[in-house]
């Protein structure tokens, strides 16, 4: 049992920001991703595409928002289930919440921030007749351990940031890599695309385009595919160990949807005249999972939504207590680890 002040579902931007505005008010936060790595869609999905709009930074790469938010948590020292997806919900006695995952694991907390951005993210598969026949026995949609592909023969399908960035990193550790896409322009970022072409001219990646992977061969596990030519339909056979297709991931609001929430339109109703808080007392909804009248889905807006949840968690959590606002810029910074960022000392001085 894994228990929190606040657990949060979605390690995402506003997941993540919101760890730090808990700490702030010293709770404690657990955070719970269906993804393998924290970062939500900016870091599976477009890790390396700027952000625009993010207070104090002209531009940032999705990425290294990420990167620079659990940074900045770190003094708070969050917990994680990460690659596990929250599946149920049940009010204890003591007015707790015992949140289960689809893997068993079981986590209790007095406040429970749902702050799963467009949803639980579940991976577009292409369309062939016996790809589940290879589940787990050479076909994955999502890399989460790479170490698995060292000394194999993998290839991967694919056109956007994820199909690149893999394609690159695995050239360290798979003896052989092959990337197909349908087409022969690419929709990463432009580096990742000269990379790739770099390293196919090196002969350390096979690049087939325009193609797409039609069928799959093996007894028992995957043993070759066959790759057709869009441009001729030419029809080649590839040895390989191990098929990954990247195709992105879709949204889905999944099993938070059967947990008596008001829904409308894939979307959590919250009360964002007050606290972003559910028709459920103690449960919260911030970021993109949300919905309210004259709601907009950006990360800025998400931050907000953090920060006033936090505010009334921990009213909730201690509502014999009253807390007083301090700014960062007078109280400063106390992490649970002991750490201190302090605010500068005022200085006095009389003036002749």
């Amino acid at each position: 049992m894994i228990k929190t002040d606040i657990l949060i579902i979605g390690a995402g931007p506003t997941g993540l920001f919101a760890v730090f505005e808990a700490g702030l008010l010293q709770l404690k936060c657990h955070l719970i991703d269906a993804l393998p790595q924290p970062g939500g869609q900016c870091a599976e999905i477009y890790p390396k595409k700027p952000i625009y709009d993010i207070p104090g930074f002209p531009e940032v790469l999705a990425g290294e928002l990420v990167d620079n938010l659990m940074e900045q948590i770190k003094p708070f020292q969050p917990g994680f289930t990460l690659g596990e997806r929250a599946e149920t919900i049940e009010k204890l006695e003591d007015g707790s919440f015992l949140v289960t995952t689809n893997k068993g694991t079981k986590h209790q907390a007095p406040i429970v921030a749902i702050a799963g951005g467009l949803g639980s993210f579940e991976p577009r598969k292409p369309l062939m007749k016996n790809l589940s026949d290879y589940e787990d026995n050479g076909v994955a949609y999502m890399i989460k351990e790479p170490e698995i592909y060292r000394g194999k023969k993998v290839l991967i399908a694919g056109g956007g940031d994820s199909a690149l960035d893999w394609s690159i990193f695995l050239t360290e550790v798979a003896d052989e890599v092959t990337l197909v896409h349908r087409r022969n322009e690419f929709r990463g970022a432009l580096d990742s695309v000269e990379k790739v072409q770099e390293l196919k001219n090196q002969g350390k990646i096979h690049l087939i385009t325009p193609a797409e992977v039609v069928t799959l061969h093996g007894e028992g596990k995957l043993e070759k595919v066959t790759v057709r030519k869009t441009d001729s339909d030419e029809e080649v056979d590839v040895v390989v160990d191990n098929f990954i297709p990247l195709f992105g991931l879709s949204p889905k609001l999944g099993p938070i949807a059967d947990w008596g929430l008001e829904i409308e339109k894939n979307a959590i109703k919250v009360n964002n005249a007050l606290d972003y808080q559910t028709n459920i007392p103690g449960i919260y909804a911030i970021g993109d999972v949300n919905t309210y009248p004259g709601k907009l889905k950006l990360i800025l807006c998400g931050f907000h939504e953090a920060t006033l949840m936090c505010q009334s968690a921990y009213q909730r959590i201690h509502p014999d207590k009253k807390y007083v606002m301090k700014y960062t810029t007078v109280g400063g910074v106390i992490g649970f680890d002991g750490s201190k960022k302090e605010a500068p000392k005022a200085v006095v001085k009389a003036i002749d």
